[in-house]
């Protein structure tokens, strides 16, 4: 594949035309953290059933809520407290965006009050998604102004919000953030380490370049995205983590093979063409492996997956495109410029001579090689097995944000779980409602049964609305219609029961909660044939995400090695050549589990990496999202030394001259990539957000193994053993 040299007509337009994608994505990327949702969807699941009929089928006020709490305010008990409190509610209903207020003053129930005295709200909201930022920042600065009116009266009075809207926001806002800083912290560093490479600041600043413009352009293309498929807050994070380390990778090879054939005596315009043929064919192969893996991720039915499968397309897909067209067309201008600021003191990095050193160590050594970096390796992917998936126990949500503060708030003090209601909507069987006796018999029995268990704290349902013992259906009449419809479709046959768990319930305690009721008798439960439940709520959604995720786990994984080895056997005309690089990639992400699972869940150096404890649980998107990005990402090492092993293959070199040679040209390049990727990995792990947190610290773990043990020393010593047979049967 000839690469055709670069004429100054065609330089200006592809020039342009970056020009004009990168000024057009500008502000998009700029306001992309605003736009998206910080929530997590999951489209036909039980939970969100239950979201859609808590809408459809009820006219309840609280299908979407805030909770306010108020703090160093008298008892709601006392004149004075009951005054206070209502001149709060009327503020606060009087808001746009507000469709109803639960509270002491509507039910003279302890629920409403802090163990302090404090009142608890429950504030329904009816604003549309793209609007509860908006609704939440007025009722924010709403209560800030009550605050400075009452603390005279009473100081230290204080207001807090939380809810799913508010910590939304407060996430959003985190989330820029903590972007925003990782990617300052890293980029200094980052050039530090290319100038050492490159001793030349012109070399150095190229891949940075390519790396800042890959980022924008990823999030403006993100942005537009999520217009029409709405995307979730944590592909900001992902794109920026994979973005700058791919795009300074991809760029880092193409410099170095156009400064390589200069050093061999080829002309500029030789040079050039000889990396953007060899560097881009290679990067081609590199993105197309990457691209398998974060294409494997739109096949999970969780938003939250599907949006890092979007946003890793678009990046990859951008990268690439910057290297294999932007790249070589800058370094065609920059010309005799390319080691200008040449730095003397820069201490030389080492020489392919020591490089071919080694790889002679290894072809005289191949199973002593094996042994001494296999078995550690094997050791440390066997921890793999530790590795928990359930919800961790504890706080995990950033305590940086003022909406998690409160909310861990009303846990502490109030006397049950608020974050944890779980919602569950009885189905009676067809020709039987609730206000026929029979039906209602169902629904007391039901809201018996869950008042019975110890984990359930209270029970809000119809039948347990009234205080006149053993009243029947004729008591749906004495309520007014608002409160009724807010518990009973208008037919009559789906009734609404809200569970509100014991204050120290934990999440996976939840979880658990709602697969017993799920998988409960209901006809034994109600006394009625045919009738049914559907549990929704916080732990509802958190039991159908685990099983998303769970269930789509095997398949992923088989799509993607299948469809590596394909790309690997197409590109090389190999079989034994894709099947070694899947299974080094294997052990890479079974290390990379195994590196989590030691210092996160055992909490062997936790603190290193900000932990204050080690996490008694995990995420239940960990497995999947790693595996599908180090896959890829692990692969790109693999691309290039084969490729290069291939090159001289070509050229005619013997087995043996042809590892040396692949080994020898690309072992400082790899281990410059590789030292930079961890250190954009490791700039992530030092954030607030747990999770990203873990997936920095593995996707670190898993380069730094990949590019140093695996691909220096395990790999290449299989290559030595397998000999003419790494090319069968392409020859």
């Amino acid at each position: 594949m000839n690469q055709p040299q670069f004429s100054p007509r065609r330089r200006w337009l592809i020039l342009a035309g970056w020009v004009l994608v990168a000024l057009a994505a500008l502000p998009f990327a700029a306001r992309v953290n605003q736009e998206l949702d910080a929530g997590v969807r999951l489209k036909g699941s039980e939970s969100s059933r239950v979201e859609a009929a808590l809408q459809q089928l009820f006219e309840s006020p609280f299908a979407k809520i805030a909770l306010l709490r108020i703090t160093a305010a008298p008892d709601p008990r006392t004149p004075a407290g009951e005054a206070l409190l209502k001149q709060v509610i009327d503020t606060i209903r009087a808001t746009s965006g507000v469709r109803g207020i639960l509270s002491y003053l509507d039910r003279q129930d302890s629920l409403f009050l802090g163990e302090d005295g404090s009142p608890i709200l429950i504030v329904g909201l009816n604003a549309p998604k793209r609007t509860e930022d908006a609704v939440m920042s007025k009722l924010g600065q709403l209560t800030e102004t009550l605050r400075v009116q009452l603390s005279p009266k009473y100081p230290g009075i204080a207001f807090g919000w939380t809810g799913e809207a508010a910590v939304n926001a407060d996430l959003r806002r985190i989330s820029a953030r903590e972007t925003r800083a990782a990617e300052w912290r890293v980029l200094p560093l980052t050039l530090v380490l290319l100038l050492i490479a490159f001793r030349s600041l012109i070399s150095a600043v190229l891949p940075i370049l390519c790396g800042a413009l890959t980022v924008v352009v990823a999030l403006g293309a993100v942005a537009v995205v999520n217009r029409v498929w709405p995307s979730s807050l944590i592909v900001v994070s992902i794109v920026s983590m994979v973005g700058l380390g791919l795009s300074i990778d991809y760029a880092l090879l193409i410099v170095s093979r156009y400064r390589d054939g200069l050093e061999q005596g080829l002309s500029r315009p030789e040079a050039l063409v000889q990396a953007a043929k060899h560097g881009g064919r290679t990067v081609l192969v590199s993105g197309s492996a990457v691209a398998i893996g974060f294409a494997a991720m739109l096949m999970v039915r969780v938003s939250e997956i599907r949006s890092i499968g979007m946003g890793g397309l678009l990046v990859t897909t951008v990268a690439v495109l910057v290297a294999s067209t932007l790249l070589p067309v800058l370094l065609a201008w920059i010309g005799p410029w390319i080691d200008a600021g040449a730095l003397g003191f820069a201490r030389k990095p080492a020489s392919p001579r020591h490089w071919r050193r080694w790889a002679h160590w290894v072809m005289r050594h191949p199973l002593r090689v094996l042994a001494v970096a296999g078995i550690p390796l094997v050791l440390l992917a066997a921890q793999a097995t530790h590795l928990r998936i359930d919800l961790p126990r504890g706080r995990w949500l950033p305590d940086s944000a003022e909406s998690v503060r409160v909310l861990h708030e009303i846990d502490g003090a109030g006397r049950g779980s608020f974050g944890e209601i779980i919602q569950v909507i009885l189905y009676l069987p067809p020709g039987i409602t609730v206000q026929d006796e029979a039906g209602w018999r169902a629904a007391s029995k039901l809201a018996r049964y869950f008042a019975r268990d110890p984990r359930i704290q209270h029970v809000w349902a119809v039948t347990t609305l009234n205080t006149v013992p053993l009243g029947g259906p004729e008591l749906l009449n004495r309520l007014p219609d608002s409160q009724r419809r807010s518990l009973v479709s208008a037919d009559g046959r789906a009734v609404l029961l809200a569970l509100l768990p014991h204050k120290d319930i934990a999440a996976p305690d939840a979880v658990r909660l709602v697969r017993e009721i799920r998988a409960a008798n209901l006809d034994a439960l109600t006394g009625i044939p045919g009738a049914r439940v559907d549990v929704g709520g916080l732990p509802g959604f958190n039991a159908d995400y685990e099983d998303a995720i769970k269930n789509a786990l095997g398949p992923v994984i088989v799509s993607v090695i299948c469809a590596t080895i394909l790309v690997l056997s197409l590109w090389f005309r190999s079989v034994l050549i894709p099947v070694k690089a899947v299974a080094l990639n294997l052990l890479s992400v079974a290390a990379a589990y195994g590196a989590v699972a030691i210092v996160f869940q055992h909490g062997l150096g936790a603190r290193l990496v900000g932990l204050p404890s080690p996490m008694h649980g995990g995420f239940p998107i960990l497995p999947i999202v790693v595996f599908c990005i180090v896959f890829g990402l692990s692969m790109d090492y693999e691309v290039f030394i084969v490729s290069r092993i291939a090159d001289g293959r070509r050229a005619g070199l013997g087995d043996g001259a042809a590892l040396v040679e692949g080994l020898a040209s690309t072992g400082r390049v790899i281990t410059f990539a590789a030292f930079i990727m961890v250190m954009i990995f490791g700039a992530f792990v030092f954030g607030d957000f747990v999770l990203i947190k873990i997936l920095g610290f593995a996707l670190g773990v898993a380069v730094f193994l990949d590019a140093t043990v695996i691909r220096m020393a395990v790999g290449p010593a299989l290559i030595r053993l397998a000999g003419r047979w790494n090319w069968w049967p392409g020859g």
